[in-house]
């Protein structure tokens, strides 16, 4: 089914993952979070190596390791995690990319995607990894 705003799965699996590691009373793991979410041990490790990488987690190897968030889930915001996995949301004014190349004088589409994407952002910026931890 197609909706206007698809989630990957990856991009699910680092917020989700992100609020499993805060909700944690220690570290983490994999199979932990991939057992949570339903999702391949593999495809978590990457994502959760990529959270690492760009500072929203700490992992730790070993039996006793996992991952742990590096700051505070009150710092933490969704739009972060997106972007992290997904990189930087454009908002254009047009979802073909024709912008400066169309052939019509008014959009087709009124600019809808436009306002459709502020909005995504705005509500991913507005939603903290903390206020889902209860």
């Amino acid at each position: 089914m197609n909706s206007i705003i698809n989630f990957s799965e990856a991009s699910s699996i680092a917020i989700h993952g992100t609020i499993l590691i805060a909700k944690s009373s220690g570290f983490i793991n994999v199979i932990k979070i991939s057992e949570t979410l339903g999702s391949s041990k593999h495809h978590v490790a990457k994502v959760m190596q990529r959270l690492t990488k760009k500072g929203y987690i700490d992992s730790l190897r070993g039996p006793n390791g996992g991952f742990i968030l590096k700051k505070p889930a009150e710092e933490i915001n969704f739009l972060e995690i997106f972007e992290a996995i997904e990189g930087k949301i454009k908002i254009t004014s047009c979802p073909f990319g024709r912008e400066n190349i169309c052939t019509f004088e008014k959009c087709i589409l009124n600019n809808v995607t436009n306002k459709m994407t502020s909005d995504f952002v705005k509500y991913l910026q507005s939603q903290t990894i903390a206020m889902y931890l209860s």
